[in-house]
């Protein structure tokens, strides 16, 4: 159960598409843990900010949940703005980097998917000769952050293949293998 979202969108009037009734306004956000895409009810007066990070748990005493009311519901990738989309990158980003060591942790303890396929190698932009120097590098000792993956590998921008797989995971909900995201 997601506990935190950053904010992608705010729509202060509410959906446009929601017909002539009364428009509540909503947020679009995206789950911190699980990667889950939210339309959230923010409380009146709060201050709402894109990109964000916010309290969407439970909590008895709602101290938590400064900005947001409510979870109005899931959604998909298509159900996202222009705008939510524009800023979906730089969410994945921010929450990839803010933790490293689950992810670090996914590249030193990946295996194989296959007898000819390894599950790094279903991350964008990573070919086998990169592959290769990852798990040579990884015998020698695990990776401690970006900074040690990078430089022990050459790979210039090692967060980026993670943000990479996460944006197909969150755009195509008929992948085959899930590495980031539980459906």
């Amino acid at each position: 159960m997601e506990e935190y979202a950053y904010i992608l969108d705010y729509l202060p009037q509410g959906v446009p598409s929601a017909g002539f009734g009364k428009k509540e306004p909503v947020c679009y956000a995206l789950g911190a843990e699980e990667f889950k895409l939210f339309e959230l009810v923010p409380k009146a007066g709060a201050a709402v900010t894109i990109g964000e990070k916010t309290f969407i748990g439970k909590d008895s005493d709602t101290v938590k949940r400064d900005i947001i009311d409510h979870v109005k519901r899931r959604i998909t990738y298509n159900d996202l703005t222009s705008n939510a989309i524009s800023e979906l990158e730089f969410a994945v980003t921010d929450i990839v980097l803010a933790d490293q060591e689950r992810f670090i942790g996914f590249i030193n303890n990946a295996q194989a998917i296959s007898m000819r396929k390894h599950s790094l190698e279903e991350l964008p932009g990573l070919g086998k000769k990169s592959l290769n120097i990852i798990l040579d590098e990884r015998k020698k000792g695990n990776f401690k952050d970006f900074e040690d993956l990078g430089t022990r590998t050459g790979i210039k921008t090692p967060e980026k293949l993670i943000v990479g797989r996460i944006m197909l995971e969150i755009q195509d909900p008929d992948r085959k293998h899930y590495l980031f995201i539980q459906r």
